[in-house]
C-alpha cells in the first residue's frame, strides 16, 4: 500500500482550508483574478503575517512564499513559517504565503503531455495533461504582479510544491530560474512522461550556472518495507519508480557543484508521500535561512562595551539584507529586550544606543518611544521621559505607560 500512496495527491486534495466565521482566528484570507491567461476566474489563498496587522505596529514589507495545492499545504506551510518567524524565533522572516489553487492539477501541474502512464494513468486520466507552461506564465505574468500591487511585498520570493506540485517546482527552476530566489520541492513526481524533466534537469544542471539561487529537496519513503534504498535501481517495477527518479535526481544535484547552486536534500525514512511536506518545510526554511537568525551568547549580552551589542546586531542585519537583496531590520523585540536588560543591569549607554537604533528604526511605533521614555527615567531625566512617553501615548493609548506618566506628574 505505501507505494499507492503518493498517487493519491494526483487525485484529489485531502485536507481542505476553510476561513472560520465570527471571531475566530483565520489563517488568511481568499482572493481571486480574472485571467487572460488562463481564460478564467483564478482563487487563491494569501496570508499576511500578524505584525502587518498589530495596533501600532511599524508598516513592514514582506518577502513572499507561493505554495502549490493551496487546499492540502496552505495551513501547515503558514503556520510553520509563522512559528519560525514570531515569538522571539528568528529562523526565517515574517512573510506573506500565498496558496495558489488548481482547477485541474494534471493539467496545469505537469510540464509536458503524457499519452498514458500504466499501470495508474490511462488516456482519459493524461487527457489534459501538459498545461504546466501556460500555468507559470500565468502565475509569472499576473498573480505576482497583482500580489506585487495589493500586498506590501519584497522582491525575495520562494516556490513550494509537493508531488506534481513538486515537478512543476523543477520545471520552473529549470526553465525559469530567475522567477524565484528559493525553490522548496517535496517528493517531486519525476517519474512524469518517461522522466522527460528529469533529463532536461540533468542537462541543465551539468552546463547552466545557478548562482544566487536556492533549493531544499525532502523525499519520503514511498517503497514496502521489503525493499533496501541502497538496492532499489535494481527493481525496475513502476512501484519504485517514484523514488528511483527521485534518487536519479539527488545525484545529479550533489554531482553538479560547479554550476553554484545553493542545495541540500533529506530523506525522510520514516514520513510517507503525504505526511512529508510538514517536516520537509520545517527544514527547509532552517536550511534556506541559515544565514537570518542573529544568535547573541551570555558573554556577547555581558559586553561591557556599550557599542558592542549594537554594532554586532548592525553588522548581522546588514549581512541579511546582502543575502535577502532588500533591506532587514532587526525585529522590535531584539532591541527592545536586549535595552532592558542593559538597563536593568545598569548599563545605561548601551541601553541608550539600542534604543537609539530601536527609535531611528521606528521613529512612530509606541513602543520605541515608550523604551527611551524608560531609559530617561532611568537616569532621572523626568523632562525627557515625559516627553518621550507622551509621544508614545499619542501614537497608542496604553495604561501602564498612562499610569507612569500620571505618577511623574504627581497626579
Amino acid at each position: 500500500m505505501k507505494h499507492f500512496l503518493f498517487f493519491l495527491s494526483c487525485i484529489a486534495f485531502i485536507f481542505p482550508c476553510k476561513a472560520q466565521p465570527g471571531n475566530q482566528l483565520v489563517l488568511g484570507k481568499k482572493d481571486s483574478i480574472q485571467s487572460k491567461i488562463l481564460g478564467t476566474k483564478r482563487l487563491f489563498y494569501v496570508h499576511l503575517p500578524t505584525s502587518n496587522s498589530a495596533a501600532g505596529a511599524a508598516k513592514k514589507r514582506y518577502p513572499v512564499a507561493y505554495v502549490f495545492d493551496a487546499e492540502a499545504q496552505f495551513a501547515s506551510t503558514v503556520s510553520t513559517i509563522q512559528f519560525l518567524s514570531t515569538h522571539y524565533n528568528s529562523v526565517c522572516p515574517e512573510m506573506i504565503v500565498v496558496g495558489i489553487l488548481p482547477e485541474n492539477r494534471r493539467k496545469e501541474l505537469t510540464p509536458t503531455h503524457a499519452d498514458i502512464i500504466p499501470p495508474y494513468w490511462d488516456s482519459v486520466s493524461t487527457k489534459a495533461s501538459g498545461g504546466g507552461e501556460q500555468f507559470i506564465a500565468f502565475i509569472e505574468k499576473e498573480l505576482i504582479p497583482y500580489i506585487d500591487s495589493h500586498y506590501p511585498t519584497q522582491p525575495y520570493k520562494m516556490l513550494i510544491g509537493h508531488s506534481l506540485g513538486g515537478l512543476m517546482v523543477m520545471q520552473t527552476l529549470v526553465h525559469h530560474t530567475a522567477l524565484f530566489n528559493a525553490y522548496i520541492y517535496i517528493d517531486p513526481s519525476m517519474w512524469w512522461d518517461n522522466q522527460a524533466l528529469l533529463k532536461e534537469t540533468k542537462r541543465a544542471l551539468e552546463k547552466r550556472h545557478f548562482a544566487g539561487t536556492a533549493l531544499y529537496l525532502g523525499f519520503a519513503n514511498t517503497v514496502d518495507d521489503d525493499i533496501l534504498l541502497n538496492n532499489i535501481h535494481a527493481d525496475t517495477t513502476f512501484d519504485t519508480k517514484h523514488l528511483r527518479s527521485i534518487l536519479t535526481l539527488q545525484s545529479y544535484l550533489e554531482k553538479n557543484k560547479q554550476n553554484g547552486l545553493n542545495y541540500t536534500g533529506k530523506y525522510y525514512e520514516n514520513d510517507s508521500h503525504m505526511s512529508v511536506p510538514l517536516i520537509a518545510v520545517y527544514d527547509a526554511l532552517h536550511f534556506l535561512f541559515n544565514f537570518y537568525p542573529i544568535k547573541i551568547n551570555v558573554k556577547e549580552e555581558n559586553n561591557p562595551d556599550p557599542t558592542y551589542l549594537v554594532n554586532k546586531i548592525k553588522s548581522h542585519y546588514a549581512y541579511a539584507s546582502k543575502q535577502m537583496g532588500y533591506k532587514v531590520f532587526p525585529a522590535e523585540e531584539l532591541l527592545n529586550w536586549n535595552g532592558h536588560n542593559a538597563l536593568n543591569k545598569k548599563q545605561y549607554e548601551k541601553a541608550k544606543r539600542l534604543f537609539d537604533y530601536y527609535l531611528a528604526i521606528y521613529p512612530e511605533i509606541a513602543a520605541a518611544n515608550a523604551c527611551m521614555g524608560d531609559y530617561y527615567q532611568a537616569i532621572n531625566e523626568t523632562k525627557n521621559a515625559l516627553a518621550y512617553f507622551e509621544k508614545s501615548l499619542a501614537i497608542q493609548e496604553n495604561a501602564a505607560i498612562r499610569k507612569k506618566v500620571e505618577k511623574m506628574q504627581g497626579k
